[in-house]
């Protein structure tokens, strides 16, 4: 795996499963993207893994969504649109395992498809989120129905609204319950890793089928977000050039709440 790296401990029955780019923040190539669907459907048969922590390599970012320097082929219709990210997360690979994970720096964009499909998040001090779409021309579709599946109405919209104005520091983020804890300073893997471990410890199919039974609880929503979510860019995303000139042309600075 060139931007995947994945662990597991026989003992603890713990797997790490690691985004392994820092040199690009953690973004997700396609290469990356297949690497974590392959990853989700080899845990789903790895029988001596009972729970999974997600990271990300590197201080300054979890995930900042999909590397821009991917170009992503698409069919000459308005019908069909292809999102590269759709199935990078464990819940769209039909695994019912505990997803613990642990946010370092930034976590924005297209790391909302991880998120959203993960079962409760921990957070370092340093982590930040924000949705970047709106500021480069681009809808919030896919991301903002994730989200709004994990915070208030109005967090979600204020998050994906603002764009690059905003980010939603740790403590912010666990006021609102988008995380379950913030650590002291370096402390997130080893506290998901510790959380995992207690899960690990339990019966298993009690544990999966509470998993299963939590994600039920909003899969309906999600659903028919997801249904929306190809019109919706499809119609109000800018050209590339535009967005890319948009990209370039970013102001520096942002508001931490």
């Amino acid at each position: 795996m060139t931007g995947l790296r994945v662990t597991a401990d026989k003992d603890t029955k713990v797997a790490v499963v690691t985004l392994d780019r820092p040199h690009r923040l953690n973004a997700v190539d396609l290469a990356m993207r297949d690497e974590l669907a392959a990853c989700w459907q080899a845990l789903r048969f790895d029988d001596s893994v009972r729970a999974v922590v997600l990271t990300g390599a590197g201080e300054r970012a979890f995930c900042t969504g999909l590397d821009r320097d991917v170009e992503v082929p698409q069919p000459n219709s308005p019908y069909m649109t292809d999102d590269p990210l759709l199935r990078v997360g464990p819940k769209s690979n039909d695994l019912w395992k505990p997803v613990v994970v642990a946010v370092n720096g930034m976590a924005c964009g297209g790391a909302f498809y991880l998120l959203g499909e993960s079962d409760f998040l921990i957070a370092d001090p340093t982590a930040t989120f924000f949705d970047p779409h709106t500021a480069y021309g681009m809808v919030s579709a896919y991301e903002s129905v994730l989200m709004a599946q994990l915070v208030p109405h109005g967090e979600a919209a204020r998050m994906a609204l603002m764009g690059t104005a905003e980010r939603l520091s740790a403590e912010r983020a666990h006021t609102i319950g988008l995380v379950t804890e913030v650590t002291g300073p370096g402390g997130a893997l080893a506290a998901a890793t510790a959380a995992a471990e207690v899960i690990a410890g339990y019966p298993t199919q009690g544990v999966q089928g509470t998993v299963r039974a939590l994600w039920a609880a909003k899969e309906a929503a999600v659903q028919r977000g997801f249904a929306q979510a190809p019109h919706l860019v499809t119609l109000g995303n800018l050209p590339p050039d535009r967005q890319a000139g948009l990209f370039r042309s970013r102001q520096p600075g942002f508001r931490l709440r």
